[in-house]
């Protein structure tokens, strides 16, 4: 699965000292390699349930989440080493000006429980055993609001299929968004396929976050610019 091709960024402004440290010394201690088997001794610690986020960005959501429920292993990919950086940069504690130290360690309140994935998800998604992931965040994808670029969506029949595979019977996956036609475009596409049903009941189920929720900065982001994000949860039946 080596042939699709990847339209987002893989790096943006020039990464600092201390991230650049972090990536070269840190990461490998967290990345998941290609053809890697996927299972639960994956992680540095026993883990009752997985969780993949798709897309992290800046890491706030995954390095947040993971942190209340060390429990749960996360498999997080991105492909932006800026972003990348900054979710180690957050587990860590090492900052962008921070002192470089020989031996980089999670922060104290932390568990091994997040392994990172730095290429395109879709490439992944072969490696990992079908009914393995309890739960999947696809957080602010990039809405490609163009009708001509409507097929650079993640959210796709073909990407919905293999979803389907991964998670297991009554796991979630949520996909939040900000984006009026990606909203239409997600409901419209999770409609149509019959492994998915939509929990909401009312409109506070998709107009509010999850109770346990940490915000991203794109979504405090987007809120600040007066757009109200959405969280659309399905369950794989």
């Amino acid at each position: 699965m080596d042939d699709f091709k990847f339209f987002g960024r893989r790096k943006g402004r020039k990464i600092r000292k201390a991230k650049t440290s972090l990536l070269e010394q840190f990461l490998p201690q967290l990345e998941i390699s290609t053809q890697q088997p996927i299972s639960h001794n994956l992680f540095g610690v026993p883990v009752k349930k997985i969780c993949l986020e798709i897309g992290f960005g800046g890491g706030e959501h995954l390095a947040g989440f993971s942190l209340l429920h060390p429990e749960t292993g996360f498999i997080g990919a991105e492909v932006f080493q800026n972003g990348i950086a900054n979710l180690l940069s957050l587990i860590t504690g090492i900052k962008q000006n921070s002192e470089i130290v020989e031996k980089i360690k999670l922060l104290p309140d932390r568990v091994d429980n997040i392994r990172i994935y730095s290429d395109d998800v879709r490439k992944l998604f072969s490696q990992i055993p079908d009914g393995f992931v309890d739960q999947v965040f696809l957080l602010f994808p990039d809405p490609w609001p163009k009708n001509r670029h409507a097929s650079r969506r993640f959210v796709n029949p073909d990407n919905i299929a293999e979803l389907a595979r991964i998670i297991k019977k009554d796991g979630t996956l949520l996909i939040a968004t900000d984006h009026p036609v990606y909203k239409r475009w997600t409901l419209r596409q999770m409609h149509d396929c019959p492994d998915f049903i939509w929990t909401a009941r009312t409109s506070n189920d998709w107009r509010n976050p999850p109770a346990d929720w940490v915000e991203t900065k794109y979504q405090l982001k987007a809120l600040k610019e007066g757009r109200r994000p959405v969280f659309l949860e399905y369950k794989r039946i």
